[in-house]
């Protein structure tokens, strides 16, 4: 892999790139964002991520797992996706739903390492939950709970428009595909409210077409 900005060299590691500080905000921990998009925007063909990926993509989003305190991901990918326990001893996976009403009697759950995120009004959950919020979760709130200092978000589109909105997201780590997925498929991020925030580039690396993106929040 090469890294085209900022530094560029034509040899540079997945760790290398991705293992910098991420300074921890005062009320909750740093919340980064990994997804991957085709040139045209799309984040999924044929309702999943896969045929947009790459082995280099699947390193990016590993070592940022390993890197990362909690997963936070969305209760439909989970399921689209058949998320298992995680490979770092002592992670944890918070699955984010409105309603409570997920399958947990998979292997993420019954391991002890997947939690539900859901809000205060929700029904009683068999697993251990974090509540924040009425109706909706509260993100900023239910963040605040969560004993970490860097939480990696993996989608899908909904929960990142969802954190998009609550204005919590620090980083977006962008794979951007060498396709054109054509189709109506989710942006990176769906259904948030419009803004304009401003990121700042910190690095472009590059492997066989495929481009991959880190932003942070300009502070």
């Amino acid at each position: 892999m090469r890294r085209l900005f900022e530094h560029p060299t034509d040899q540079v590691t997945v760790r290398e790139a991705y293992d910098v500080h991420r300074p921890r905000p005062s009320d909750r921990p740093w919340l980064g964002v990994c997804m991957v998009a085709s040139i045209d925007g799309s984040t999924v063909i044929d309702s999943n991520s896969r045929a947009l990926s790459s082995k280099a993509d699947q390193e990016v989003l590993l070592t940022l797992r390993d890197l990362a305190d909690v997963i936070l991901v969305g209760a439909a990918t989970v399921r689209i996706e058949g998320y298992r326990p995680p490979r770092k001893r002592g992670q944890r996976v918070g699955v984010v739903s409105r309603t409570g009403f997920v399958d947990v009697t998979t292997a993420l759950f019954t391991s002890g390492c997947g939690f539900l995120i859901v809000p205060e009004d929700a029904p009683p959950t068999p697993v251990e939950s974090v509540r924040a919020g009425v109706g909706e979760v509260d993100f900023a709130g239910a963040l605040g709970q969560l004993h970490a200092d860097f939480v990696q978000a993996e989608g899908g589109a909904q929960l990142n428009g969802a954190l998009s909105t609550a204005d919590v997201i620090d980083e977006i780590n962008l794979t951007i595909s060498p396709q054109l997925a054509g189709g109506d498929g989710p942006r990176v991020t769906s259904g948030s409210v419009q803004m304009s925030r401003q990121m700042r580039l910190a690095h472009v690396l590059e492997d066989d077409g495929f481009l991959f993106t880190r932003y942070v929040r300009a502070r």
